[in-house]
């Protein structure tokens, strides 16, 4: 479900794309196959030896309710606020949060359901999880797998179907013009209720640039023994930096039937895409450039009311010693660590700065939000002071803390400092503030305190000093 890039033009996805080899290369999965099979229901399963559960939703829960939002959060409209219309590829669906498109079955399955009205208007659903963190453990793997049955509707009925599973680039939240550059990884994607699984790995520019976009480097395969539309199959995509090159395979029931090695493009094009943590994606389109490459649709023949059913989705880590990677020593806590090139983030966004040097700002930030960078290395004669550049224009009264936490979230703050309006929101300011002596190399987190919801700061970048 490729996003676009800063141009305003549709994508398309060129036709060559059905052209790929169905059989593909067969191999078995890190983790066990699980055979496609018509049951509608079936618990994730457990961890493998080796590998830690990290996420899972099995999507139990009333028939008729709507997704549990502490793990996911809804997708609604034709696009981002402030991205690209149609959501970038052209699809013409407007995806809304009501239950007549995301809902619980009951039966511990989520449905996603393209609807159309009395108008021809159409309706659909995406949603995405809250968290934006999922990336393997430093030399480890990451497993991101969900057992999902096609909508069951093939032929001229099909025409326009779009179901995807898939993952976005942290830093596309709240920016949603820098892609394909943070990378998108697609485990599983159809159209027109054909019996195929397309898998495809998005980076670099558009159009064209190291990762052949608008098409990605992509692979695709017939469903093995039930159709994709006739039964459930598990679709997966493993994410290994354990081995060298580093490498994301794509898998169905087990099979790996696409792999993507970092030495087929540059290593700025893999970093940009891979030095980042990644979200969750559910959804079906209508229509679309991808759609629009196998004949069009939807028109007067497609039929509405087929649902994606989605079992369970669980994310899974293995090796590295642990479920984050540990710090690297990348970043140098005593210049500075611009703001934007977070590691992971809640709550914020990404914007143009008319601050002195331009680039980007992180805003929009209240009380709860955060944002991760990985890896400062500050030295052994220790760092005693935090400096940040900052802006604000809330409103009179409000107000918060910017903190700095070592390690985690959850840790108590090595040091703070209050800001409140500073004449508007590009009015741009930098604030000491002492901090305990820390050393050594540290995963620091800016957290942001406030006594009320309001937004009360934006940051643009931050250092340390002795």
């Amino acid at each position: 479900m490729s996003e676009t890039s800063g141009t305003s033009h549709r994508r398309r996805r060129p036709l060559r794309r059905a052209l790929f080899a169905v059989l593909g290369t067969l191999g078995l999965a890190g983790l066990a196959a699980t055979a496609a099979v018509p049951s509608a229901t079936a618990a994730a399963p457990p961890p493998p030896s080796g590998w830690t559960q990290v996420f899972v939703d099995d999507f139990n829960g009333a028939a008729g309710t709507g997704v549990n939002t502490s793990n996911w959060r809804y997708a609604t409209g034709t696009g981002y606020p402030g991205g690209p219309a149609n959501w970038g590829t052209g699809e013409i669906e407007t995806m809304t949060s009501s239950t007549n498109n995301v809902a619980l079955d009951g039966n511990g399955n989520l449905r996603i359901t393209p609807r159309r009205d009395a108008s021809g208007n159409w309706t659909s659903g995406r949603i995405e999880t809250n968290r934006t963190d999922f990336q393997p453990p430093s030399g480890g793997k990451l497993r991101m797998e969900a057992r999902i049955q096609m909508p069951n509707v093939t032929g001229t009925a099909a025409r326009g179907y779009w179901p995807a599973f898939w993952a976005l680039g942290s830093p596309y939240r709240g920016n949603y013009w820098n892609w394909p550059s943070v990378g998108e990884l697609d485990i599983m994607e159809n159209v027109q209720g054909l019996n195929t699984v397309w898998a495809t790995m998005h980076c670099g520019t558009s159009p064209g640039g190291p990762c052949n976009e608008t098409s990605g480097i992509g692979g695709s395969r017939a469903c093995p023994g039930a159709t994709c539309q006739a039964g459930f199959h598990t679709y997966g995509m493993e994410w290994d930096r354990s081995t060298s090159p580093e490498e994301v395979r794509f898998y169905v029931d087990g099979i790996n039937y696409h792999t993507v090695r970092a030495n087929q493009v540059d290593a700025t094009t893999w970093a940009n895409a891979t030095n980042h943590g990644y979200f969750i994606i559910l959804n079906v389109a209508m229509g679309g450039g991808f759609v629009d490459a196998f004949g069009g649709g939807p028109d007067g023949n497609t039929v509405p009311g087929y649902s994606m059913v989605v079992d369970y989705v669980q994310v899974l880590t293995a090796g590295g010693g642990g479920t984050t990677p540990p710090p690297t020593g990348n970043r140098d806590a005593y210049s500075a660590i611009q703001a934007e090139s977070h590691d992971g983030q809640s709550g914020t966004i990404t914007e143009t700065t008319t601050d002195s040097g331009g680039g980007q700002n992180i805003g929009a930030i209240a009380n709860g939000d955060w944002a991760l960078y990985r890896g400062v290395n500050f030295g052994s004669t220790g760092a005693t002071q935090f400096v940040g550049r900052v802006a604000s224009g809330a409103a009179s009264g409000v107000s918060g803390l910017v903190e700095v936490r070592l390690d985690s979230r959850t840790s108590a703050p090595v040091g703070s400092f209050a800001v409140g309006n500073t004449g508007g929101w590009q009015s741009w300011r930098t604030v000491p503030a002492n901090i305990s002596r820390v050393t050594g190399t540290h995963d620091v987190y800016l957290t942001f305190t406030s006594g009320q919801p309001a937004d009360f700061v934006n940051v643009n970048w931050f250092n340390f000093g002795h």
